[in-house]
């Protein structure tokens, strides 16, 4: 059986069409940020786990550089359409987001976080928490959707807003972390907006 360690779960997702996370649009909340007078002034992104792109391209539709990484080469085949198809600048690489920081240190302004951090093993968070502080330059921001259900077995796993503080406090400055009021009906009541701040 194939973990989700593992590029081939994901991909053997994408080509049975289990793709419940895939939303075929980007997160309503995120549109409403960009439109909103709070939005992030426009800087170099990462989006990890970007399945099919949708949140990237919106980022950069909106002046954003964005590069959507992503374990599955399906998503990157067809993130990599879409930003076509929408004459997108946004680009995607295929690759494990646990061997970035290598890649690509200090290099971004903003990590975007929408089921990324809900996809990976639990005893990875701390990790991942580790791996978006490298990823990030002093004083850049995770903006961060989180799903935030209490539904048993995963992936999705399910994680506390309570949780969530103590995974990243230690090396971002929480600014904000709150429920979601307009998520799709799938998931109301069930996902919190954050943006961090990397010390």
């Amino acid at each position: 059986m194939l973990s989700n360690n593992d590029p081939n779960f994901w991909e053997q997702r994408y080509h049975e069409g289990t793709t419940p996370w895939d939303l075929a649009q980007a997160a309503p909340y995120f549109a409403s940020l960009l439109n909103s007078p709070s939005a992030p002034q426009p800087g170099r992104t990462a989006v990890l786990g970007c399945g099919r792109g949708y949140d990237a391209v919106l980022f950069a539709d909106r002046g954003f550089e964005v590069i959507g990484f992503d374990f599955a080469a399906s998503a990157i085949v067809d993130a990599t359409c879409l930003a076509r198809e929408r004459g997108s600048s946004a680009q995607f690489l295929q690759r494990d987001i646990f061997e970035l920081a290598a890649e690509f240190p200090s290099s971004f302004d903003y990590i975007v976080e929408h089921t990324c951090f809900c996809a990976i093993p639990v005893e990875k968070r701390r990790f991942y928490v580790e791996l978006v502080h490298s990823l990030l330059r002093p004083g850049g921001e995770l903006i961060g959707l989180f799903f935030t259900h209490s539904r048993l077995g995963g992936p999705p796993f399910g994680v506390t807003p309570a949780e969530i503080c103590e995974y990243f406090e230690a090396k971002f400055q929480i600014l904000s972390l709150a429920p979601v009021t307009n998520s799709v009906p799938a998931r109301q009541g069930e996902e919190h907006f954050g943006r961090f701040r990397r010390l």
